[in-house]
């Protein structure tokens, strides 16, 4: 269509010029004391060449004034695409560990005047890798004072560097200014905070922040069960009375409370505070729901007012689990705190038969020495270190 315009405008201009060329009119200017006269073809030749010569004149005094400004433009554009150049060398790098080709390429991007925030968290990072701390340092602070999004990749970046260094206020102070910030609920944010709990110990913190990812379903759910353990754990070790551990005890879940490592560490720390008895039913609760050999053994050394009935319990147990060493010492331990001087012989060398054991060495010596056998006590003692110097 554009090529039809031009050749009907180029036919109308040679008609046009045609028809002039045979009309028989004049131009006439007078300016006293001249006189000037011109056919009317050639003065309006002369007019569309003034025009031209004018619009062309008009044209360059534009582009001369416009120059500066198109080669500051021109200057921009070639600095933006060495800066991409160098963010795309700057990420290769640093993903394929090459950090300080990474760090070398953003602070050349800087020097570029590339103002992007990705640069300077890029070059922090990788001078973190490089433990360069004070580079790492002032490249975050060439990172201050930007958007509200730069403003978050930077703190994000420096609790990661303060958790990597063992300093949990340093990361748990910068993920409050995120918080301060606005940055609320940012499973990122989330879950650096989790770690940072773990690390100052705070675990009351880390059961919320538990609940808070899985709410977001931004954390695995066999990981966020570990944690949950660990943290319970680390509670109940933290426990100096029987009356906080108790409390503490109340608030455990059920499923958790019933878990091996939980009950065995709980029913230990019962028994150091006295309540024999809470840890019996506790370890009694856990075997019913999932036998664990390691735990039943903790059941002959935690008894309670009533050694009969423990000792029927475990008889019981023995029925389903008849080559159990752990049952078998637990009973050992029971009838011998109950006096049963045969039936506690007879358990502990059935115990050791499946699996020899220091704990049951070391029972059968203190069974011998009850019954005044100083020779066989010693002999038992003897077997119980070397089972503990070999590490059972």
């Amino acid at each position: 269509m554009k090529y039809l315009l031009w050749t009907l405008l180029l036919f109308a201009a040679a008609a046009a010029l045609v028809t002039a060329s045979h009309n028989p009119g004049y131009v006439l200017l007078v300016y006293p004391p001249y006189r000037i006269e011109l056919s009317l073809t050639l003065f309006l030749v002369l007019l569309a060449l003034a025009f031209a010569s004018g619009y062309g004149v008009v044209r360059l005094t534009a582009a001369a004034l416009q120059l500066p400004a198109y080669v500051r433009q021109f200057r921009l554009g070639r600095a933006q695409t060495k800066a991409r150049e160098l963010l795309d060398d700057a990420l290769n790098a640093f993903f394929a560990g090459h950090y300080a080709a990474a760090e070398k390429a953003s602070a050349r991007a800087m020097e570029l005047g590339d103002t992007s925030a990705l640069h300077p968290i890029i070059a922090a990072r990788s001078a973190h890798e490089l433990h360069e701390y004070e580079k790492r340092d002032a490249y975050l602070s060439a990172a201050e004072g930007k958007t509200a999004g730069d403003a978050t990749m930077r703190l994000m970046a420096t609790a990661k560097f303060m958790l990597d260094q063992r300093d949990p206020r340093g990361a748990l102070h910068a993920l409050q200014e995120l918080r301060d910030s606005g940055v609320k609920g940012h499973p990122g944010v989330l879950s650096l905070e989790l770690k940072a709990q773990q690390q100052a110990g705070n675990w009351d913190e880390v059961l919320n922040l538990l609940e808070q990812l899985e709410k977001r379903d931004a954390i695995d759910v066999t990981a966020a069960a570990q944690l949950r353990q660990q943290a319970w754990l680390e509670k109940i070790r933290q426990q100096e009375d029987l009356t906080g551990l108790t409390d503490c005890l109340t608030n455990i879940p059920a499923d958790f409370k019933r878990r091996g490592k939980i009950a065995a560490t709980a029913a230990r720390a019962l028994s150091r505070f006295g309540g024999c008895q809470l840890a019996q039913q506790l370890l009694s609760d856990s075997l019913n729901a999932q036998w664990d050999s390691e735990l039943v053994a903790l059941y002959g050394d935690c008894q309670s007012g009533d050694v009969i009935e423990q000792i029927r319990q475990a008889e019981k147990w023995l029925n389903q689990h008849k080559d159990d060493a752990g049952l078998l010492l637990a009973l050992g331990k029971l009838c011998l705190h109950q006096k049963l001087w045969g039936k506690a012989q007879s358990y502990l060398e059935a115990s050791i038969s499946v699996s020899p054991s220091h704990a049951a060495y070391h029972a059968l010596g203190q069974l011998a020495e009850r019954s005044n056998k100083t020779d066989e006590a010693l002999k038992y003692y003897q077997q119980a270190a070397e089972m503990k110097a070999g590490g059972e």
